[in-house]
Parts: C-alpha cells; sequence; structure tokens
C-alpha cells in the first residue's frame, strides 16, 4: 500500500502539508471542510503537490520535514525547481525511503532530559506563536513541548517557518486533549500568569521557580495559557505554584514567545547553563583619553 505526503494551496495564499494512505479520500475531506483546524477556514484548498512512499513512517517523516521550509521552498518545490532546493531537500526526495529513514532515526535518538522542565500551551492559538516559543525553548537547551487542544489542530504549518531552524522541538511536540493528560507524569507544576484570580498559592519569580527545579526530584512542568487570554483559573488550580514577573500595571501583556523565553533563559541559569555556551572572555585594553 503506497502512502503520501501532499501540500494543499488554501484560499488565503497559506499552504498545508499533510500526509496519509489514501491521497484522493484525502483531498476531497480538506475541500469539503470535513477537517477541522486549518484548512476548514481557508477554503478553498487545492492540491498543488504530491509524492508517494513505501511505508507511514516515511510520508510521516518527509511531512515533518517540508512543514519547517520557508514559503519559498515550498513553492519551489511545488514547481519541481530542485535547483533552487538544497542539497539535502534535493538528497529527500531523489532518495526517498533513506532520507526519510535517516530522518526518523536522527530525531527519535535524543530522548528528553528528565530535569529539563516540560514546556505546556494550554489552547495556543496561532501556529506562528507555538513556532516561536519552540525556538525560544531551544535557544536556551529546552527540547519537550506539550501542546493542549491547540485550536488550529497539530501539525501547524505554520509553525515551521516561525521555529526558524527548532524543527526537532516541533518534530517531537506531543498533542494532549487536556490539560489534566498532559501533566499526568509531573510531579512540579508551575501556571504563568500576571493576574490575580483569587486561587490561594505560592508567588514566585522565573528565577526562584528555575533553582526549585533544579534541585527537584521528578518531572517539572510549566504551563502557558492561550495568546488571548492567558490561563484559565481551572488551568492555574492544577499547578502548585504560580509564576509571574514584575511587570509594569499599567501594560501586563506579553506574547506567548517572550513569556516562554523570560523562563527558559532564568532556567538555563539554574539548571541548564553547563549546556549552553557564552561569548568567550578576552582582555581588552585600557581605555583611550577622549583626545
Amino acid at each position: 500500500m503506497p502512502f503520501f505526503t501532499y501540500i494543499l494551496r488554501c484560499g488565503d495564499g497559506s499552504y498545508f502539508v499533510g500526509h496519509g494512505d489514501d491521497l484522493d479520500r484525502d483531498v476531497a475531506a480538506h475541500q469539503a471542510g470535513l477537517v477541522p483546524g486549518y484548512t476548514k477556514s481557508r477554503q478553498p484548498v487545492e492540491l498543488v503537490w504530491s509524492e508517494d512512499f513505501v511505508s507511514h513512517d516515511n510520508a510521516l517523516a518527509v511531512d515533518k520535514q517540508i512543514k519547517g521550509w520557508s514559503r519559498i521552498k515550498k513553492e519551489a518545490l511545488i514547481r519541481q525547481d530542485y535547483a533552487a532546493l538544497s542539497e539535502r531537500a534535493r538528497k529527500m526526495l531523489l532518495g526517498k525511503s533513506k532520507a526519510a529513514r535517516n530522518l526518523k532515526s536522527a530525531t527519535s535518538s535524543q530522548p528528553f532530559d528528565m530535569r529539563k522542565p516540560v514546556i505546556i500551551l494550554v489552547a495556543p492559538q496561532l501556529g506562528e506563536n507555538i513556532g516561536k516559543a519552540a525556538r525560544a525553548m531551544l535557544n536556551f537547551g529546552l527540547t519537550e513541548m506539550r501542546l493542549v487542544a491547540p485550536r488550529d489542530g497539530w501539525p501547524n504549518p505554520t509553525a515551521g517557518p516561525a521555529a526558524a531552524g527548532a524543527d526537532i522541538v516541533l518534530e517531537q511536540a506531543q498533542v494532549f486533549e487536556t490539560l489534566a493528560e498532559a501533566v499526568a507524569d509531573c510531579h512540579h507544576v508551575y501556571a504563568t500568569t500576571v493576574r490575580r484570580r483569587g486561587v490561594i498559592k505560592p508567588v514566585v519569580t522565573p528565577e526562584v521557580a528555575a533553582r526549585a527545579i533544579a534541585g527537584a526530584k521528578g518531572r517539572s512542568a510549566i504551563l502557558f495559557g492561550p495568546e488571548r487570554s492567558g490561563l484559565e483559573t481551572e488551568d492555574v488550580a492544577i499547578a502548585q505554584a504560580i509564576l509571574t514577573v514584575p511587570i509594569n500595571p499599567e501594560f501586563g501583556s506579553l506574547n506567548l514567545a517572550q513569556a516562554v523565553i523570560l523562563v527558559a533563559y532564568e532556567w538555563s541559569k539554574a539548571g541548564g547553563g553547563d549546556a549552553l555556551a557564552s561569548p568567550p572572555t578576552i582582555d581588552i585594553d585600557p581605555p583611550a583619553p577622549m583626545a
């Protein structure tokens, strides 16, 4: 049985990448608006590229690879302009099975470090923000992302370009229907919020939380709410502590990636700094006189 990876052009000009074992059925379902998530709200859609593979794993691996490509690169593939694609991309398409197996092996051979906190995005709205959060995570050595009921479904084709190379975070992201399922294996849970919610819990800064996570036994998780409203009271209630930062009381709005990078940076100082690189220290000359 052949398996397929395909690209659909949506009514708003964006692209959706998917895979499956029945190309005609899958495309028809997207065109009829029967697939919840990205394509349902971006009608009409049309098939602009597809390729068959010998196994589901191969099709899935190529699907994930293409999702991380820029728009220019996707359009080069649609035009079959292989000269415009990178050498790695050409090899992937010309030697489909081998390249896909190599990609799958490369991602599956990197297990999660249980000492690092899990970043959980609750009901994230935009794929671009998920991608930017992944980029912020990888900047400071965090790779385990969990998504709870993402609004536009998952995978999301707009996440890859926004991640700017943090593909491993997106490729390994796990999706859960409920927050309770997402934190079930975690022992210490922190909820990020800047709003008072009438919930009586310890309130800590990212610095304090990072030190606690670095010295804790068991898995730790940090929750981030949807872009428009943040975590709901019920979400905060699941956590053992509230994580917040001193912020301008007249303007306390942080975007999702900014919030993630604040927390990830503090964790890197407390628990992950040994694995990260800083510019080397060099001796400098004495300051010159103003003359």
